[in-house]
C-alpha cells in the first residue's frame, strides 16, 4: 500500500474480479459519465457527500477520486460503484509504524434501476474479500445516515457490526443535523464467516 495517498496498491490484486452477477474493476474516466448519471440523481445524492450538478466539474473531480473508486459492471454496463481507502490505525508513538494503512473506509453507491436485486450485497461482500483477502487488512469501516436504512441494513446482511450511534453530528445539505451508524468488521471476523 501507498503510506502516503492511502491508494491501495490495485496492482498486485488480479482485475477484474468476478461474483456470481457482477464485474468490479479499478473506475477509469470512461466511467465517469456513467456514475454522473446515477449519483445526480436526488433519491440517490440524498445520502452521498456530494449532489452532482455538473458534468465537467465532476469529470474533473472524478479524475481525483477514481484511484479510491471501483465500477460494478452488470453485463458490461456501469450500474455502480464502490469505495475503498485506507488508513492508519490510532497507535502509540513506539508502534505507529504497524499501524499504517491497516484499515479502510468502504463505501457504495449503485443506480436506482438496479436496486433491489442483492447486486449491492454482492458488490461490497467481494469489496470485503478484497480489503481482508486481497489487501491483508485488518479492519474495514462504513459510516451513513442513521436514517439511510438500506445502506446500515446491507451492512448487515455482509456481517457488519454496528459499533457506535452518533447523535446529530452529520450535516444534511438540507441545514439539518442528522444522527449516524458507524459499521466495522475485523478481519478475523471475515475469515470466520466461510
Amino acid at each position: 500500500m501507498d503510506d502516503i495517498t492511502g491508494v491501495p496498491d490495485w496492482e498486485r490484486l488480479v482485475w477484474p474480479r468476478s461474483t456470481e452477477r457482477l464485474t468490479l474493476r479499478p473506475a477509469t474516466a470512461e466511467d465517469a459519465d456513467a456514475m454522473f448519471a446515477y449519483r445526480s440523481l436526488e433519491p440517490v445524492a440524498r445520502w452521498m457527500t456530494q449532489l452532482p450538478t455538473d458534468g465537467a466539474e465532476w469529470r474533473a473531480d472524478f479524475a481525483k477520486r477514481s484511484p479510491y473508486t471501483l465500477t460494478i459492471l452488470l453485463d458490461g454496463e456501469a450500474v455502480g460503484d464502490l469505495f475503498l481507502k485506507t488508513e492508519d490505525a490510532w497507535a502509540q508513538a513506539e508502534v505507529r509504524e504497524r499501524a499504517k494503512d491497516v484499515s479502510a473506509e468502504i463505501g457504495w453507491c449503485l443506480a436506482p434501476a438496479h436496486e433491489g436485486r442483492g447486486y449491492a450485497t454482492e458488490a461490497v461482500r467481494e469489496l470485503l474479500g478484497i480489503a481482508f483477502d486481497g489487501l491483508g487488512l485488518r479492519r474495514v469501516t462504513a459510516i451513513c445516515f442513521a436514517d439511510n436504512e438500506p445502506s446500515w441494513r446491507l451492512m448487515e446482511r455482509v456481517g457488519m457490526r454496528r459499533e457506535a450511534h452518533h447523535v446529530r453530528d452529520n450535516l444534511h445539505r438540507d441545514g439539518e443535523w442528522y444522527d449516524g451508524f458507524t459499521y466495522a468488521m475485523l478481519a478475523d471476523e471475515w475469515s470466520g464467516q466461510g
